[in-house]
């Protein structure tokens, strides 16, 4: 098995949408103390969001090419409740709570079995590629990706 394994899962209950990616703690991500850098989390967060996107059907650079609309992180919330180490196996998962007009609100989850390492609130924006103000999501997307609120 690969140490960053190329599957996710994914689910569907009532209007809770759950996606998982699994992510292995290699020794660049950890600090001095050996336990995963705090600023890394946030990259796992992404990877995880980016393959939520790419399993719904939607490369990045697609959105950006045909739909000329990228989202960004418009705010993030984390609370660290346990460490992770070095060669630890991880899962994140991203779980649609919200979607407005242009906005998505995310839970995300960064687990070692069944315990939480991180928690996070994440809302990104939908934004134009070149002006960098909101625009709506388009149909085609919000259709894939859940129902509007």
């Amino acid at each position: 098995m690969s140490p960053r394994k190329k599957s996710a899962t994914q689910h569907s209950t009532l209007n809770t949408q759950h996606f998982s990616w699994p992510v292995r703690v290699y020794y660049e991500d950890t600090d001095l103390g050996g336990i995963v850098y705090y600023a890394n989390y946030l990259k796992f967060l992404e990877r995880a969001r980016t393959e939520w996107l790419r399993a719904r059907g939607f490369e990045q650079t697609a959105l950006a090419a045909v739909h000329e609309i990228m989202f960004i992180v418009r705010s993030v919330s984390l609370d660290y409740r346990k460490p992770a180490r070095f060669n630890d196996e991880l899962e994140v998962t991203v779980e649609l709570r919200e979607i407005g007009a242009s906005r998505i609100a995310l839970q995300q989850l960064v687990r070692r079995g069944q315990e939480e390492m991180v928690a996070a609130q994440v809302e990104i924006a939908c934004v134009n590629t070149i002006s960098f103000k909101p625009v709506r999501i388009p149909e085609p997307v919000i259709a894939r990706i859940g129902k509007k609120t």
